[in-house]
């Protein structure tokens, strides 16, 4: 269905790629390094994740036969945007905030073609069993989650021991919303 396009995904993501791959799509990753994803402070933490896909999405020419995917992910508790962590610490901290708690996931995702742009983000809500001290240290210290929002992978150990229940997308909260990017592939 989207043979005319060249499908590229702006991200260096192995989980959006392998979730990206899972739909069976022919897609290049390219990375524009550098891109600015900060965000006005007074925007609602909901609205942040597609204000920075579009962002990115902007950073890229595309060209006449190319579709480019942005996408941005953040974990949002009590109304608070939960970053990735600074290191081992930040980590550990993020990890006792969550636990015991449920929190939102939210992705922003934007499709772009020279013709057309779409938009559209998809929230999830997962709780977290509560965590010991050991939990968190031996997931940090073995997972090294520093490149995650929230400090965490749901996809790994964490992930089997820690989360409760997902009111959502699964992949969502690996950082892709597959079913709906698929449903909004289908219209280009």
């Amino acid at each position: 269905m989207l043979e005319k396009y060249h499908i590229i995904l702006a991200s260096n993501s192995p989980r959006r790629k392998e979730l990206l791959k899972g739909l069976g799509l022919d897609f290049e990753v390219c990375v524009i390094p550098g891109i600015d994803e900060s965000y006005p402070a007074d925007i609602p933490p909901d609205e942040v994740p597609c204000y920075i896909a579009l962002k990115k999405s902007k950073a890229y020419n595309v060209s006449n036969n190319e579709l480019i995917i942005t996408a941005d992910t953040v974990v949002i508790l009590d109304n608070v945007i939960i970053e990735k962590p600074n290191d081992r610490e930040d980590a550990i901290q993020m990890l006792h905030r969550l636990s015991g708690h449920s929190h939102e996931v939210i992705t922003g995702v934007v499709i772009s073609t020279q013709q057309k742009q779409v938009s559209f983000s998809v929230k999830s809500t997962v709780s977290f069993a509560t965590l010991t001290d050991e939990e968190i240290t031996y997931y940090v210290d073995t997972f090294q989650p520093y490149d995650k929002a929230g400090a965490y992978g749901i996809q790994e150990w964490i992930g089997y021991i820690g989360v409760q229940g997902i009111n959502g997308s699964f992949y969502n909260v690996m950082g892709l919303p597959v079913q709906r990017l698929y449903q909004e592939l289908k219209q280009f």
